[in-house]
């Protein structure tokens, strides 16, 4: 009912903001796959909060239990279950707004589809449950690299209006962990980070982009038509809290682009068909094409600004209000990991799924 994704390699995830806890079932992970835990902790990591001045100061240490479906550091092949407390929630931040239906968040929509909702941080649909998801993502990444070779690496692309400058086929882990920003062009970085701190400083919000790279997949990965790879990209980015669109290959900037200069021409390199271009985005009809992947997702602004909002509340009465709590200004670097694991589960699922058709 909405909480699961893919299909041999399935993930189920649970919990809220400022419950007890969170966690995920992860089924269908080949088993003998020796799980290094801490890089599985180094994924969870990059995604917590209180990294610095950028970010929401709640301290929450993600530090993950694995409660099943690993043996002497092995999987078994059986459901791997992975938990997380909630350490540091302060609910109380939110009894002024249990009410309210606060602007840009899913408090409304939550009510209307289910007649109750946990104003809590924002319950289910907070960014905290997102913590699963990369852990998940972590085994997924591991499962690829030992039996493919995959890498996925995402990145800050763009804080507002300012723009970084990267080349995807380059682009590497240790010079997106550079700065604070999670953007691997200097100059940039350092525009965006006086940026975000100005804008938390005015009690507002920014939003942006993250762009990532797949390098390594195979041809031949995707079930059209409903199933296409893009597609379950799309969903699976599309379907983390703030991200309202998504690009690949070319984008949106294909549109202005002719089929003559678009199309992507074949040549024969060594032992495989490659493209000269890849404005397909390692894509085609579906399938993966054995070029690089690249995506790029938008996130809106941060919901959740200082500045005095007009709303109503239950009984429909119009009313004003200011936020309190702890909240990222822009959640660009927090993010990162979180596209990163929306691709990994992804091609996980794809790659079990090519296997056994073949």
């Amino acid at each position: 009912m909405g909480s699961s994704t893919g299909h041999l390699f399935r993930v189920t995830t649970f919990g809220e903001s400022h419950g007890r806890g969170l966690g995920a079932v992860v089924e269908g992970c080949p088993p003998g796959l020796a799980l290094d835990l801490a890089a599985l902790q180094a994924d969870l990591d990059r995604r917590r909060p209180g990294q610095g001045a950028l970010t929401t100061p709640r301290k929450e240490r993600d530090q993950v239990q694995i409660l099943s479906g690993l043996f002497d550091g092995r999987t078994t092949g059986t459901p791997i279950a992975l938990l997380f407390t909630n350490e540091d929630a302060r609910s109380k931040s939110y009894d002024t707004v249990k009410d309210l239906y606060r602007p840009g968040h899913a408090d409304y929509t939550y009510e209307a589809r289910y007649g109750i909702r946990d104003h809590r941080g924002g319950g289910r649909a907070s960014a905290r449950e997102t913590a699963a998801r990369v852990a998940a993502g972590g085994i997924a990444r591991q499962w690829l690299q030992a039996t493919y070779g995959i890498e996925v690496v995402g990145w800050v692309a763009s804080v507002a209006h300012l723009d970084a400058k990267v080349s995807a086929e380059t682009v590497d882990r240790k010079a997106v962990e550079h700065s604070p920003t999670r953007c691997p062009d200097p100059e940039a970085a350092a525009a965006m980070d006086a940026l975000i701190r100005e804008t938390r400083r005015q009690g507002d919000t920014l939003g942006g982009t993250v762009s990532a790279v797949a390098r390594g997949v195979p041809a031949g990965w995707g079930d059209p038509v409903f199933d296409k790879l893009e597609a379950d990209i799309a969903k699976a980015c599309l379907s983390l809290p703030a991200c309202k669109g998504f690009e690949i290959g070319s984008g949106f900037a294909g549109t202005l682009m002719r089929g003559s200069t678009h199309n992507d021409p074949f040549f024969h390199d060594g032992d495989r068909i490659r493209t000269k271009s890849n404005h397909a985005g390692g894509i085609l009809g579906g399938i993966s094409s054995g070029e690089h992947i690249t995506i790029r997702c938008a996130f809106k602004p941060v919901s959740t600004h200082f500045q005095t909002q007009e709303t109503v509340n239950r009984a429909g009465e119009a009313v004003e209000f200011q936020n309190e709590g702890r909240h990222d200004p822009c959640v660009l670097p927090r993010a990162v990991p979180l596209v990163e694991a929306a691709i990994l589960l992804t091609l996980a699922d794809h790659g079990l799924r090519a296997a056994a058709i073949r």
